[in-house]
């Protein structure tokens, strides 16, 4: 305990979630729709006529059968092909006679030294099982003999393949292998990266991988549409890192999975007291390639309301020793508290745009035509400072950053206002976005130029041989005239 008080500070204190019983009686009850084992809490029911459909594919009926229905028809079908095809060797010495004469040297009967049902049953065995006859075989003096071990080689061969391949298949799956990939208990929500964040955790107990491991989440919760549709189990995406590549897990050692609660997520208004009072429930699913075989397996956990930490965060569990990482499973579900603000995402937001340098400005009278520079002064004046929040005040006391930029936006609503006195040719070609201001003013002149011309063009002739001589026209006016207005137009 010291030694994480050292590594994390006063305020940390470690909660380990592998609760109690008295934990457990405190919790609410309700029905789940994904236990914690992963499965999934759904019966079929008034099927009516669609039960046949489960007779179509009878091979995938019998491998999703319990084991004791597998076991109990797998015996079943055997013991009961082989009292079948018994029978028939037996009604065929019955016909032939041959259960009278086994005494008689000079008949040959069709199948030697079968006498009654047990001798009978005994030859089909050896037959089946490629045992080996002894002293029972089938002679050629009986082709209905030969026909039905034709028939009995056929229906043994699919029997068999029916049968074991069915086991095999179940023996195979790789449900057992989600039973060595671990949830956290618990989920938790706290800030990560200056962002509010719902976490858990996964683990694979095996040091075999899980290929192209990718985990996704579902949110269950009912809602009612505008239109009056109520939807008891609405399912919704929570983003994992889809965008990033982070749903795509390279599981060697436990890993904390993320979800970002910003605008897009469906916790963006949930806060520590409304999740006290909202009904939800957050499915996880674990999909991978099982390295040994080949086959794909997913594992699946849920996490209710009350089983979300609000302020929490997992303990690390992997060390560096001597040579190779140790993983510490005992600390698996083990969380602590920290330091987590119990408003939502949206509230968060909302205060920190309210308490954002930029809305500073808006302190001046906005409906008179004041400049940008008026607010600066307000902001230098120590009296109106101390008006402004404290968070913005000692964001203003900060290296000058909001005068910076005020400054700035001065420069642009001043260049606004003097736009306004200029025509509205001029104003167009101002206010086109990626202009320069050299090509500005050059068209402003190209502009002017042709105003020029337009009114020599109006003059008297006399007057227009005058100003079309360009600097002519300067000729005639005295020398300090002319020093004046050519420090004018430079």
């Amino acid at each position: 305990m010291s030694a994480l008080h050292k590594k994390f500070g006063s305020d940390y204190q470690v909660v380990t979630t592998t609760s109690s019983s008295h934990q457990k009686d405190k919790r609410r009850k309700r029905q789940r729709f994904v236990d914690k084992n992963g499965r999934c809490n759904v019966q079929h029911g008034n099927l009516g006529g669609e039960t046949s459909r489960y007779l179509s594919d009878l091979f995938t009926t019998l491998v999703d059968l319990k084991w004791r229905w597998n076991l109990f028809i797998f015996i079943l079908t055997y013991t009961v092909a082989w009292l079948f095809m018994a029978s028939m060797w037996w009604v065929i010495a019955y016909i032939r006679g041959d259960l009278y004469r086994t005494h008689d040297e000079k008949y040959t009967p069709c199948v030697a030294n079968v006498y009654n049902f047990p001798s009978a049953f005994l030859f089909f065995i050896e037959t089946e099982a490629t045992i080996g006859y002894g002293h029972r075989y089938i002679t050629d003096k009986c082709p209905e003999g030969i026909i039905l071990f034709l028939f009995q080689s056929i229906l043994g061969s699919i029997v068999d393949a029916f049968l074991i391949g069915c086991m095999f298949i179940k023996m195979s799956q790789p449900k057992k292998r989600a039973e060595t990939l671990m949830f956290s208990e618990n989920a938790a929500i706290s800030m990560r990266d200056g962002k509010l964040t719902l976490m858990f955790r996964v683990g694979n107990l095996r040091n075999s991988h899980m290929v192209s491991a990718q985990i996704r989440c579902k949110l269950l919760k009912s809602r009612q549409t505008p239109e009056g549709e109520f939807l008891p189990l609405d399912q919704l995406e929570l983003d994992v890192g889809f965008s990033t590549g982070a749903d795509q897990l390279f599981l060697v050692s436990p890993l904390t999975i993320c979800h970002v609660i910003d605008t897009k997520s469906p916790f963006y208004e949930l806060s520590q007291r409304s999740m006290q009072t909202e009904q939800f429930e957050i499915v996880v699913i674990l999909e991978g390639i099982v390295e040994t075989t080949g086959m794909t397996c997913q594992a699946r956990t849920s996490y209710t309301e009350d089983e979300v930490l609000w302020g929490h965060r997992f303990f690390p569990v992997i060390s560096l020793e001597e040579g190779f990482f140790k993983v510490d499973y005992s600390q698996f579900h083990a969380t602590f508290e920290v330091p987590t603000p119990p408003y939502s995402a949206k509230e968060q937001d909302e205060a920190l745009l309210m308490s954002s340098p930029l809305m500073a400005p808006s302190l001046c009278n906005s409906g008179e035509k004041n400049s940008s520079l008026d607010c600066l002064e307000l902001l230098e004046d120590p009296e109106s400072t101390t008006k402004l929040p404290a968070k913005v005040q000692k964001m203003t006391g900060r290296d000058g950053l909001p005068r910076k930029l005020l400054r700035m936006s001065s420069t642009t609503s001043e260049m606004t206002y003097s736009l306004g006195e200029l025509p509205m040719k001029l104003q167009r070609i101002s206010s086109v976005p990626g202009v320069s201001e050299e090509k500005q003013v050059s068209k402003t002149t190209k502009i002017a130029t042709e105003a020029i011309s337009k009114s020599v063009a109006d003059l008297p002739p006399k007057l227009q041989r005058l100003a079309g001589g360009g600097g002519r026209m300067d000729g005639h006016l005295p020398p300090k005239l002319r020093k004046m207005n050519s420090d004018r137009f430079t």
